[in-house]
Order: C-alpha cells, then sequence, then structure tokens
C-alpha cells in the first residue's frame, strides 16, 4: 500500500491541492484549524461568539477558584447544569460591560493602573523588605493563571475600564428620605400568622406498596433507574508540581544562586517620609494652581519658623486623607513607589530635613524625611529554604518543557500504550474506574472538560486509543485512554428493587401530605373555627423565623384589608402548609445608627437595581443572546 502511494505521490498531491485549497480560500487556514476546535457556539454579544471550548474554561476556572477557597464545598453544586449555567451568564455580562466599555471609550489611564497595582493586597505580598516588587515570584503569580505580567496587567486595565460602565450609576443612585422610609416600611413590614403543616414524613408508614406497585412504577419512571455512561480509563500525567519533587540540589547550586540573586535579595534602602499636599489637578486653570502653590509655600514658611509643627500643620492642611489623619506619615517606601518628582526630593533629603515646595501632578508638597532604612543582605542560611523551593520551582519547569515533548510525541504514535513513554519519563501509569460525563462525579485533574470530552469522543471509547496530550492547567499534561466502556442503561429490577420502594414511598407520602394540606385548606375556610393552627408567630423579610420562602412570599402577598387571611401554600418537596395571616405588627422604631444603615443599604440596592436595569439594556443595545437551554431548576428560580 505504502510503495502504491509513494509511486502515485504527485497524482496524490494534485488531487488533494484540489479538495484542500479551496476550503482555506474560503475560511482561511486559522478559520480551517479553529472552527471545530472551538466547539459549537453558545452565546452571542454584538456579534461577538462564545463558544462551548471558552465556556467550559471559563468554568472550569471558576470550579478551581471556588475549590481553593472552599475545599469542603459539595463537587456536585460545582458541576451542576445550574451553575455552568450561572457561568455563561456571567461571561455574557462581562462580554456585554466589555463591549460598552469600548464604545463609550472608557479608558485607564497608566498612572491609574499603577496606583491599582501599587494597593493590590495580592501584589503588596510579593514584596520585600525594602518595598520592592519580587519579579520573579511576580511573573509566578502571572503564570499560575496562565498569563504573563504583561498579560496580567493588561486583563488588569480591561477590569478597571469595565468597571467604569456601572460603578458611576451605582455611586450615583441617591433615594430621598421618604422614598427610603416607605420602601423600608413595606419591605420590613412585619406580619403574625399561624401555620399547619402537612409534610411528608408524617405519611410514610401509611405508604405499603405491593409488588405490582413497584414494578408498574419501575416501568413508568425507568429513566429515574438508569445507570449513567461510563468508562474505565488509564492515563498519564506531566507537571511541574511532580517534577519538582524529584529535583535534588547541591550545595553549590544553592551557594551560587544565593550570590547571583544577593543584590536582588538585599533589595534597596527604605526612607520614612512625612508630607503635607495641597491638591492641584494637573489640567486646572493657572490661576487655580498658582493659588495652591502660594498656599504651600506659605506652609512652608511658617514650617522653617516651627519645624516641629510639621504633624500639627499635616493634620489640619493637607488634602492626602490617607495620611493626614497620621500627621502626613507615609511610612517607609522604596525607589519606584512614589511619583518621580516626589521621589527624587525625598531621595536626597537628609535625616529631619524639610523640602521646599515639590510639584507633581498631584499638586504641590512639603516633604519632611523622617528615618532612613540601609538596604540589609540577607545571609545564605536565612535564605536557604525560599532558594531551595524557588532554584527546584525553576528547574522543574524547564524539565517539564524539556519533556513536553517527547510525552505529547510519544502518546501519540504509540498509541495503545503509556508504557515506553512512562519508563522513559519515569512517570506512574494510573487508573480511574467509573468516570461519567458529569464534571461533579470526578475530583481533581479528572473533573476537567477537556479529559471527559476527550475520553467520551466516540474514537476513543471505539478505538481504545490514547487521546492527545490535553493542557488541562498551567504546566500541566494528560493524556488518557479508555480500557472498558459502560453504555446507559435500565438497570434490572431486581437490582433496584429497594431504591424503586424508596422512591415510590417517597412520591406517595408527597401526594399524600398535599392532598391532606389542600383538602383541610378548603375545609376550614369553609368553617375557620375549626381550624387548628399552631402557635401565632411574627414575621418580616429580616426575621422570617426560619419558615420556607414560599410560606414568606405567600404571606407578604396577603392583601392586608381582607386579613385575616387563610392561604394554602405549596411547599415542594416538604409538602403543604395552610397559613393563616392574622394582622399587621407594627414594626418597632429604629435608633437612628439603625435608621442610618437602613437608608445605606437602601441606596445600595437602589444601586443594584439601577444598574440591572442598565445591563437588560445593554443586552436589548448589542443584542446579547444565550444560544442554550436553561435548565429546569434555573428556569423555574
Amino acid at each position: 500500500m505504502f510503495d502504491t502511494i509513494r509511486n502515485n505521490s504527485k497524482i496524490l498531491m494534485g488531487l488533494l491541492a484540489l479538495l484542500i485549497i479551496p476550503s482555506f480560500v474560503l475560511f482561511g487556514i486559522d478559520g480551517y484549524n479553529q472552527r471545530d476546535a472551538k466547539g459549537a457556539v453558545v452565546a452571542k454579544v454584538d456579534g461577538q461568539e462564545i463558544s462551548q471550548q471558552e465556556w467550559d474554561a471559563a468554568h472550569q476556572r471558576e470550579v478551581d477558584r471556588m475549590r481553593a477557597s472552599m475545599p469542603n464545598l459539595d463537587a456536585k453544586l460545582l458541576g451542576s447544569d445550574e451553575a455552568r449555567y450561572a457561568t455563561l451568564e456571567r461571561m455574557v455580562n462581562d462580554r456585554l460591560i466589555a463591549v460598552a466599555a469600548q464604545k463609550q471609550l472608557l479608558v485607564t489611564s497608566d498612572q491609574r493602573l499603577a496606583n491599582y497595582l501599587q494597593r493590590d493586597p495580592s501584589i503588596a505580598g510579593l514584596r520585600g523588605a525594602d518595598g520592592k516588587l519580587d519579579m520573579d515570584r511576580y511573573r509566578q503569580m502571572a503564570a499560575s493563571q496562565g498569563m504573563t505580567p504583561q498579560m496580567l496587567e493588561e486583563q488588569v486595565r480591561r477590569d478597571l475600564s469595565n468597571q467604569q460602565v456601572l460603578s458611576v450609576l451605582q455611586a450615583s443612585a441617591v433615594a430621598s428620605q421618604r422614598q427610603s422610609d416607605g420602601a423600608l416600611q413595606a419591605y420590613l413590614q412585619r406580619r403574625e400568622i399561624q401555620m399547619q403543616r402537612f409534610e411528608p414524613a408524617n405519611f410514610v408508614a401509611k405508604v405499603q406498596p405491593g409488588e405490582a406497585d413497584l414494578e408498574k412504577y419501575y416501568q413508568a419512571q425507568s429513566d429515574r433507574f438508569r445507570s449513567l455512561e461510563s468508562v474505565d480509563i488509564e492515563y498519564l500525567v506531566l507537571d511541574a508540581a511532580s517534577l519538582e519533587k524529584s529535583i535534588t540540589l547541591s550545595e553549590q547550586d544553592i551557594k551560587t544562586y544565593y550570590e547571583q540573586n544577593l543584590q536582588r535579595l538585599a533589595g534597596k534602602e527604605q526612607r520614612r517620609a512625612s508630607h503635607i499636599l495641597i491638591n492641584a489637578a494637573k489640567d486646572a486653570p493657572a490661576a487655580e494652581r498658582e493659588k495652591a502653590k502660594l498656599k504651600a509655600e506659605a506652609l512652608l514658611a511658617s514650617l522653617l519658623k516651627d519645624p516641629k509643627a510639621f504633624a500639627d500643620l499635616a493634620r489640619k492642611n493637607s488634602d492626602d486623607t490617607g495620611s493626614a489623619s497620621k500627621g502626613g506619615d507615609l511610612d517607609f517606601f522604596a525607589k519606584g513607589a512614589m511619583v518621580k518628582a516626589f521621589e527624587d526630593v525625598a531621595f536626597e533629603l537628609k535625616q529631619g530635613e524639610i523640602s521646599s515646595v515639590v510639584e507633581s501632578e498631584f499638586g504641590f508638597h512639603i516633604i519632611q524625611l523622617t528615618d532612613v532604612k540601609a538596604a540589609v543582605a540577607p545571609t545564605l542560611e536565612s535564605m536557604r529554604p525560599q532558594l531551595v523551593a524557588d532554584l527546584r520551582q525553576q528547574q522543574a519547569k524547564r524539565q517539564f518543557a524539556e519533556f513536553a515533548e517527547t510525552f505529547s510525541n510519544s502518546v501519540y504514535e504509540q498509541a495503545d500504550t503509556f508504557k515506553p513513554v512512562a519508563e522513559k519519563l519515569k512517570l506512574t501509569v494510573q487508573q480511574a474506574q467509573g468516570l461519567t460525563r458529569s464534571q461533579a462525579t470526578q475530583q481533581g485533574l479528572l473533573s476537567s472538560p477537556k479529559i471527559l470530552d476527550a475520553v467520551f469522543a466516540e474514537d476513543a471509547i471505539s478505538k481504545r486509543r490514547n487521546t492527545a496530550a490535553l493542557e488541562v492547567s498551567s504546566n500541566t499534561l494528560v493524556s488518557a485512554r479508555v480500557i472498558q466502556h459502560r453504555p446507559a442503561a435500565l438497570r434490572p429490577f431486581a437490582e433496584v428493587k429497594d431504591e424503586v420502594r424508596t422512591q415510590y414511598v417517597k412520591d406517595q407520602a408527597l401526594s399524600m401530605a398535599k392532598a391532606e394540606g389542600q383538602a383541610r385548606w378548603v375545609d376550614w375556610k369553609n368553617q375557620p373555627a375549626q381550624a387548628q393552627l399552631g402557635a401565632s408567630l411574627v414575621v418580616s423579610r429580616d426575621q422570617p423565623q426560619g419558615q420556607p420562602q414560599a410560606v414568606m412570599d405567600a404571606v407578604l402577598r396577603a392583601d392586608p384589608a381582607r386579613m385575616p387571611v387563610l392561604l394554602g401554600v405549596e411547599l415542594g418537596q416538604q409538602g403543604y402548609a395552610v397559613v393563616r395571616v392574622n394582622k399587621l405588627v407594627t414594626r418597632e422604631e429604629p435608633n437612628p445608627q439603625q435608621h442610618a444603615q437602613s437608608r445605606q443599604q437602601f441606596a445600595r440596592l437602589l444601586g443594584s437595581a439601577e444598574a440591572a436595569a442598565y445591563l437588560s439594556h445593554l443586552k436589548s443595545q448589542f443584542k446579547a443572546e444565550i444560544l442554550v437551554s436553561k435548565p429546569k431548576a434555573v428556569a423555574a428560580s
């Protein structure tokens, strides 16, 4: 066969050119490669498409973030259809806001970006004792999110620009006292109720199914008793974290790394200063700036007569609210932390010396140098743990880069086994049984949509060959191979009989509870004196007393003019409730502090409501649409 191909290669090349080149002309090479890779289009915003692949990746990032912050959170919640749909809705909203920011020319200046990054706690933690940013750790932080520092900064810039779309609207929401008081009075209204609940648990003993009942139920509800499609797999993981554990370092490696980085580790000299700032925007009228300068010069003249009055004058006159309350104190800082005009003067002053008036983009400063902290080089022993960790991480990443090509080629070229590449790279072949298509039933790497999509692909199941090397996270490659496939199927009645009985009893008890509750509601409406209700209880939105939301909604919708009124309330899987709403109860007058807090809360709620309304307007303006169906549980909410 191969001889035939070689002997007729020119003819074959001609045929391939006729077939392939037109498709490149129509779609472009990138489009040809990427069209299928990204999967189906799941949403559109202003003509921009969101693909299934982008949705999967975004949800995986959300899952990883949630698991990191709440390790004990039920994985089933994170992998549910409702959670995935919520991720897609957030993606659409984010795209909407980004489009609006672009159309409205909302940009973030370099100075605003620098100020934000200066205050960001996650970045502040990467600064050494000298205040200098540890660039290696900064690059590592960006890499952990799959980005370079430049990409991270551009993302922050975009986020700050996007925030402007809604933040001004939210901050500008103002409610009058009459408006907020009226709304809060209605929202926090209290009502006295009495209630009788009809719960399924009280009817379980009355359900006595026979064999025929269970078989009939099994046939009618067969979808409940189907096994999920599943696969058993073996898989191979190449990741920098595992490689790091196997790396050993010589004493000379550590010493050399220490000496190479001594200047960085020692940091820079730090200075502590206080200042008085008289605000004057760079683009303010000349007369306004001159007035600010004259005020600063008058304060300087006063300080030169009495330098000890610096802190007092700063508290009374400085426009820098962050430092004014501390007598102008800015604490220690290194070069690169302040604007250049300020920094140049601060690093020329002697301890205790007061500068002349210094002009910067913020206005006019008077600076007093209060302390100097010289750079101190740490010892090798004090830095050993950090040096060892950094070196291991660096070498592991280099080793990963060297191994990645071998790994990717080997799992493809020897597609029916992992043994050769595992032996060559000293990796362990792992196994997992009973994987399903749902992320919620898997843990760790195997919850990745990339892996699940690959192992449940038709070729992977039918041919039992290694998947391609999948990059499931930064510096992590995985290849998997299906070794057994079990299609979804109706489980035999004998196998699920106990489960059928449990479900049957549960459903029948729920039906009986609801029927009894509805019957009592009708009877008690006709004969109010016969109503057997519990003790009276006062409820409100902020104090629901543990009542189900369905009860609270019904109680608060009841017309005060018709009280007392008897209500029948469906409680879903919790059964049924008959509730009598007796009367309104006067709300206790809040103290001034509670009143102020309530008004602030109402203003925030009003701002959120206006932002939501504006977002709805943007959806219409920019033709945002989600092209996948909403899960039933979400649709019902």
